[in-house]
Order: C-alpha cells, then structure tokens, then sequence
C-alpha cells in the first residue's frame, strides 16, 4: 500500500500588539472594555485590520517590574508591535532617572530583539513633585527614546490630566469619559507601526 502524506496547511496566527503597561492602560477604576487598550482593539477591528490586542498592563506596576515580566511575554506572545507604557510609578517612588533610563532601554531592546516594532509612551508626573523633578523625569523618555530609536508618545494624559471632570477622585487616573482621549493621543504615533512588515515577512 502507498502512503501518500498530505502537508498540513499553515493557518497564520494574527499579529499581535502587546501592551506592557501600569494602571494607565490596565483601565484602574473602569471596566474592562472601558479603558483606552480594550478601546484600541476595538478601533482596529473596525477597520478590518488583522491585528490582536493583548493587555498584559499592571496596576502599580514599575520599569523593573516591566523588565522581569517581558521575557516570558515575549515568549508567549511573539508580539509584531510592543507598545511599553510605564514609568509613572517610578517617578511617584521617587526612583533615580538612571535607573528608569537603564530599564526602559533593557525593555525596549528586549522588544526590538524578538522582532517587534516598538512604541514608548510617555506620562507626567504631578506638578507638587517640583518643577525640577518633573521635568527631569519628562527628559527621561525623550532620551531613551532617541538613544534607542523608537518613537515617543510624549504624554499620555495629554489633554486630560489639566480637566478635572475627566479624572477620577485620585487625581492620577482618567475616568472612563477620557478614554477615547488617551487613544487619540496614542493612535496617530501607534498606526505606521501597524502597516509594518510583520515578522519574517522583511
């Protein structure tokens, strides 16, 4: 009897974008497809673009807490575009610059390393940190992002953090109201990303 082997056809997995952040993107406070990462997905089925959205976002999380957790992300998710927002809780701990720079760089190189686009975001701190302090923890992202070579998202909270109403009782998290915001805010820097090559395709 002749056995004929058939190849196995190769079903693409989509590509994904993974989001590494603090509470800012884990939606604090809001419902879970409330907060602006849910309402990215959202954005990006709509317009028939193949990409999945994967949340791994932490309340309270830091850089170095970013740095221990990415490798396994990376694993798991093999991410085309890695979108890092964090850093605000290391400037609210009063952490050193330098170490923020380090870590910030480690994550995005880990990121360019698995063949991923890279997006930083950006945050402000509070202006009763002083001014000093504030905008040295501001100049942190603009460094590491022309140091590494990926674009910035200077403010996330751009447009909202100065509207009370838009944030909760906290002072430090936007409510669901300013969602779309914060996407508006990221969108226009995160789309080219989008229409890059995806891996192994280059």
């Amino acid at each position: 009897m002749l056995l004929v082997l058939l190849p196995f056809a190769v079903v693409a997995q989509p590509p994904v974008v993974l989001v590494l952040g603090d509470s800012l993107s884990a939606g604090y406070g809001l419902s879970t497809e409330a907060g602006w990462v849910s309402l990215l997905a959202r954005r990006i089925q709509r317009e028939g673009r193949p990409h999945q959205v994967v949340n791994a976002s932490v309340s309270g999380e830091t850089t170095a807490g970013g740095l221990t957790r990415l490798p396994a992300l990376l694993e798991e998710h093999r991410p085309s575009v890695l979108v890092i927002e964090l850093g605000a809780n290391d400037g609210l701990r009063g952490l050193p610059f330098g170490v923020m720079r380090e870590n910030l760089g480690g994550l995005i190189r880990l990121g360019r390393d698995s063949g991923a686009s890279v997006l930083l975001i950006g945050v402000r701190l509070p202006p009763n940190y002083g001014v000093a302090y504030t905008e040295g923890f501001q100049a942190v992202f603009r460094e590491v992002s022309t140091q590494e070579g990926v674009p910035l998202v200077p403010a996330l909270l751009k447009n909202v953090a100065e509207h009370w109403d838009l944030m909760q009782s906290d002072g430090l998290h936007p409510t669901a109201a300013a969602q779309d915001r914060l996407l508006d805010t990221v969108w226009p820097t995160l789309e080219p990303l989008l229409a890059a090559p995806e891996r192994g395709t280059q």
